[in-house]
């Protein structure tokens, strides 16, 4: 059963242009990242329908589809409860099964598959697209609570996939030697967006009591969260507040340092991120090093250069490359090492030498936007897809 969906707003997009169906593995209501800043752009010129992980309800298996202001359609399948009364393999033929129906309720001809989570690729057994994409945003097999069949299911969607994208250069590493058409796009940013944090934004009301100096972070705080580093840190300058913003997740609350100057204010919007980082005096990127921070490219670097504020982060390969080797940002390991370049960080901010190393952030951030990302990507697609057809003629012709 198929939800009715009100409310829909007219298209203004070619009708040539092929619809995206993207299968995901994070909610769109999650923290704003790499799949909102990319499919909010693709529904400037395309039907996009954003196909979330399943919600277990009482009701029969339905979708729930509804359009987001930005244009994308998001679409979660509602799976008759309880989750365990299934196997994996049955709940996943069942979303098939609905995806397959609304494809065909759409009245989608022609549209291409873009895939962030391998392990859901069965969902789309009854798809026929016109080219499969594989944004590999992350090394999921490496996270906590990965399903060990995960990577079987990546080497699948390799198998299947016309184009891959990686989050960043050391992923790209990676993969490219397991697929013939793979391409590196580490994080962008929204510059202008960030930038507003050098425009005198108000202080928000859940810090605007904490002294300064202020030390903050953003982002989902889970395993690849270095506790221990942030813990002795704080003990050990007690004057510093460190402000932390973001959901906990797949670890324990109770496990994450707390002191008086320790600050969880919880998860924040995208839209208010700039009056955060307006008051701080040294954004951070504590990142433990283990399996789960190999591969990552923090969205947030960029971010926190372009609101401004002074960047110290752990040895990060994609931070160490570009923004460590340019002089960028601060990179250190190890309580001592890490503290003292927090210290250099504060002791530079209205200085010659630190408006000079804003100034070329900012030429660096000048040649990156999402905008940019997406023009790139959609080239990349669209020539993936005319080698597809190209193959497809010849075979004809050999006929």
């Amino acid at each position: 059963m198929l939800n009715s969906f009100e409310g829909r707003l007219p298209l203004n997009r070619p009708a040539s242009t092929p619809a995206l169906l993207v299968i995901s593995h994070l909610r769109w209501d999650f923290v704003f990242q790499r799949p909102q800043h990319l499919m909010t752009r693709a529904a400037r010129t395309r039907r996009v329908y954003y196909i979330e992980e399943p919600i277990f309800s009482e009701g029969p298996d339905s979708l729930a589809v509804r359009r987001e202001p930005c244009g994308v359609t998001v679409v979660t399948s509602m799976l008759t409860a309880p989750a365990e009364s299934r196997t994996l393999e049955e709940r996943q033929a069942a979303i098939a099964r609905l995806l397959e129906d609304f494809v065909a309720a759409e009245g989608l001809e022609e549209y291409d598959l873009w895939v962030y989570s391998p392990m859901e690729l069965p969902v789309t057994a009854g798809l026929t697209p016109r080219v499969t994409i594989y944004d590999c945003m992350d090394e999921l097999a490496n996270f906590k609570g990965a399903p060990p069949e995960l990577r079987r299911c990546e080497d699948a969607l390799f198998r299947q996939a016309d184009v891959v994208f990686t989050g960043g250069h050391r992923l790209y590493e990676a993969k490219c030697r397991q697929h013939h058409n793979v391409h590196p796009f580490p994080s962008s940013v929204d510059v202008g967006h960030f930038a507003r944090a050098r425009n005198g934004l108000p202080d928000p009301a859940d810090q605007q009591h904490l002294p300064h100096p202020r030390l903050g972070f953003y982002g989902v705080i889970d395993e690849r969260f270095d506790i221990e580093l942030v813990g002795e840190l704080a003990r050990r300058r007690p004057e510093w507040q460190f402000v932390l913003l973001g959901p906990v997740v797949k670890i324990d609350p109770a496990e994450l340092p707390r002191g008086e100057n320790l600050h969880y204010l919880g998860m924040k919007s995208y839209a208010e991120l700039p009056s955060y980082l307006a008051h701080w005096d040294v954004a951070l990127l504590p990142f433990a090093r283990n399996s789960a921070t190999e591969f990552i490219s923090p969205t947030k670097t960029p971010e926190y250069l372009a609101a401004g504020v002074p960047v110290v982060s752990t040895g990060i390969r994609d931070v160490i490359r570009p923004y460590g080797e340019r002089d960028l940002a601060r990179i250190a390991d190890g309580v001592d090492a890490f503290e003292a370049a927090c210290a250099a960080a504060l002791a530079e901010r209205g200085t010659p030498a630190g408006e000079a190393r804003r100034e070329r952030a900012d030429r660096y951030l000048s040649t990156l936007s999402w905008d940019r990302t997406w023009a790139d990507m959609s080239a990349l697609i669209e020539r993936a897809a005319a080698e597809r057809t190209a193959v497809v003629l010849a075979g004809v012709a050999d006929d």
